[in-house]
């Protein structure tokens, strides 16, 4: 026997090492497709350099330390098994109950699971924050519909449902196919672990928990086993099944035979069993594709059902929401909740139709677009920020040169403000710049109502209308003190001149925040 075997063949090309022969590894079909000669790529820990792609083989050699691109796979991903959903959901409902004191549910999670502190912090921040937006925490007991807009004036409809993946795939496929006959709109549809993504039109609507009557126990098995004729699942388990049964010879005269004959034999076999299947849709019948009796046919849907899906697990779900058993809710929200993230960025492995990622609806939704709980919380900024954006606007007195710039921006500085807004390593070297400023007559101390002022200058004609009562030392000449501009409203220009250069540094590092050009430095 040659070509026998339950392992199912996904096509991928070997990896070989030239010119020892040596194998290496796999590669995804069709990424080996898509690869040219001196393309680079990491498999295991070591880059390689493609040679050159062959039938079934790419040829490689060291890459000499050039930087790789990763290798994907296109292949189906594993979902939680249910009783580890079982779990997930237990720790939800536990935590849930002990959200009104943080530090015992941080300490209840680390003695139940071994967590650090951190990672309790963050879980418990994590179900607090999604259960502000929806009102409930999702688990095994309680089902959220979930609906918002997108950027694209549509609909992103997101049931949370924390079931595992296989139970979810079935429930969306089948939902899916429900939703596309009722409006007549294919839809986009994502399924994961935690949930269920279906991106609405914007002509499409109806009340938020009608979603939840459009399946039962009774029904999703015809609606799923429709929606996986159309399905590119099917296919590929039709392709496995053929080729295990031996209805497609995987080895030919001593050789392997290529994977694009092998799906070409297994598209005809298919018209030969299940012409159906096959049939050119402008000939297609109304209604339901009737499936044909035969034992491949059976055998690929069987595994579809139950292995790539959980048909008996979806339907105890609704089993459960019929009875009542299992709680539903509908939210309709102005932002996405913190569980609906994870969904609504799902890998491609996710989805439940053929729109490639970046066509993908729940991509335009924005998760940082929603008002704040507080309308106070508007304007509120990052204190941290603050004091760092502030820091950097401030002017820098690292010698003379540099405090005489300040001067000039800032036009007056109080002494107190200049020696304290130095750094540690300039305190001292502060008097002494201003004092060779001062002898060189740059600068001049001004004193009004008790406090002590640096000036230019350059800035003292400014300052005078402003503080008129102010001594200056040394006395400066009176063409430094003689008026510019506007004798009217001379004073008042000036203020704003002043006021000008201290908004352009925001305010100082050290917080303060009233002008001295108002007469009261800040303090």
């Amino acid at each position: 026997m040659t070509s026998g075997g339950a392992i199912p063949d996904n096509a991928d090309y070997d990896v070989i090492l030239e010119p020892e022969e040596t194998f290496v590894g796999t590669v995804n079909e069709d990424f080996a497709i898509e690869s040219l000669a001196g393309d680079v790529f990491l498999l295991g820990n070591t880059p390689w350099k493609i040679r050159r792609v062959e039938s079934g083989k790419v040829r490689v050699e060291d890459s000499q330390g050039q930087p790789p691109s990763a290798p994907f796979w296109l292949s189906e991903a594993p979902g939680r098994t249910w009783e580890l959903s079982q779990e997930v959901s237990e720790l939800r409902e536990a935590i849930d109950q002990r959200l009104d004191d943080h530090a015992e549910a941080i300490e209840w999670i680390m003695a139940e699971s071994g967590v650090d502190e951190e990672s309790g912090r963050q879980l418990v921040a994590y179900l607090e924050e999604g259960k502000r937006v929806l009102g409930v925490i999702p688990s095994k007991t309680k089902v959220v519909a979930e609906r918002f807009f997108d950027e694209n004036g549509g609909m992103q409809l997101v049931i949370q449902a924390p079931f595992g993946a296989r139970i979810n795939r079935a429930w969306g496929m089948a939902l899916r196919k429900k939703i596309c006959r009722t409006f007549d709109f294919e839809l986009q549809a994502t399924a994961t672990d935690d949930g269920l993504n279906f991106a609405l039109g914007p002509g499409l609507s109806m009340p938020v928990d009608e979603v939840f009557t459009y399946l039962n126990e009774r029904t999703i098995q015809d609606v799923l086993q429709q929606a996986i004729l159309q399905a590119p699942l099917f296919g590929t388990r039709w392709r496995w099944n053929a080729t295990r049964a031996l209805a497609i010879l995987r080895h030919s005269g001593g050789r392997k035979v290529p994977a694009p004959l092998i799906r070409m034999r297994s598209e005809d076999l298919l018209a030969s069993v299940f012409p159906a299947q096959v049939a050119c849709q402008d000939n297609a019948m109304p209604g339901d594709i009737e499936i044909p009796d035969h034992p491949l046919v059976f055998e690929t849907m069987r595994d579809c059902l139950t292995e790539a899906m959980d048909v008996e697990g979806c339907k105890e779900l609704l089993g459960g929401i019929t009875d009542g058993s299992i709680e539903i809710f509908g939210r309709d929200t102005v932002q996405p909740s913190a569980f609906s993230h994870q969904i609504l960025n799902a890998m491609p492995y996710a989805f439940l139709d053929d729109a490639p990622l970046e066509e993908r609806r729940a991509r335009a939704v924005s998760l940082r677009r929603a008002l704040p709980e507080d309308s106070r919380d508007l304007s509120s900024l990052d204190p941290a920020a603050i004091v760092q954006e502030s820091n950097n606007a401030w002017p820098r007195m690292q010698d003379a040169d540099e405090l005489h710039d300040a001067l000039l921006v800032l036009g007056v500085i109080p002494q107190w403000v200049a020696l304290d807004s130095a750094s540690e390593e300039g305190k001292e070297s502060v008097p002494i710049w201003f004092e060779t400023l001062k002898t060189a007559g740059r600068v001049y101390s001004m004193e009004s109502d008790g406090v002590l002022y640096w000036a230019a200058a350059e800035r003292l004609s400014l300052l005078k209308p402003i503080y008129p009562d102010a001594t200056f030392s040394p006395v400066p000449p009176s063409h430094l003190l003689e008026p510019v501009g506007d004798q009217e409203n001379q004073r008042q220009e000036n203020i704003y001149w002043v006021m000008r250069g201290w908004v352009e540094c925001s305010i100082s590092p050290h917080g303060y925040r009233t002008n001295p050009a108002s007469g009261n430095p800040a303090g």
